[in-house]
């Protein structure tokens, strides 16, 4: 892996989520991680909402845009060392043969997007995924990178999309 890691955010529109994880990395692990995202079917714009909430909140918005995954697909694109998906109907879809295999792992959320109601009931669906995100990032950014084997960071990166937040659900132990 390079001086910087390239990490790719993939959900469905790439209008919320996605996008959000690409700020924030961008923002908190700029010294170290490149950030990225796209979807799979896009929306062709970025929800205004997950704009205002990540303006409010101090993390870049320039240049953010919608986009098909197919972009990262191509041979003069970036090499991903990471690519996490953020949504449960891009985790079942078939992705691109991602060049360089880079390790992946699924950190879904609820979809802010989704939800209906007055403008703060929005607002406030768009807080909670930023929080749920930037905690899995934080996670993440934390690891131990150059000195963890391909295993164990498999397992903390797939620990990371259970932490408060995900979607999924896990079977109980017992």
């Amino acid at each position: 892996m390079a001086d910087a890691y390239n990490v790719l955010f993939l959900c469905t529109g790439n209008s919320a989520r996605s996008i959000l994880a690409e700020s924030i990395l961008r923002k908190d692990g700029a010294a170290r991680f490149r950030a990225f995202s796209a979807g799979s079917a896009p929306k062709g714009a970025v929800h205004p909402m997950a704009l205002r909430v990540l303006a409010d909140m101090g993390y870049p918005v320039d240049g953010m845009r919608s986009k098909s995954w197919l972009e990262f697909a191509k041979p003069d694109t970036p090499v991903m060392d990471f690519v996490f998906t953020v949504c449960d109907h891009a985790a079942g879809e078939v992705c691109p043969i991602w060049p360089g295999q880079p390790m992946t792992a699924h950190w879904g959320i609820e979809d802010p997007a989704a939800v209906e109601g007055t403008d703060l009931e929005k607002q406030a669906a768009f807080q909670t995924a930023f929080r749920y995100m930037k905690s899995r990032i934080g996670a993440f950014i934390s690891l131990p990178l150059r000195s963890i084997d391909r295993l164990s960071l498999g397992t903390k990166l797939r620990a990371i999309g259970r932490i408060e937040g995900a979607t999924l659900t896990r079977p109980k132990a017992g």
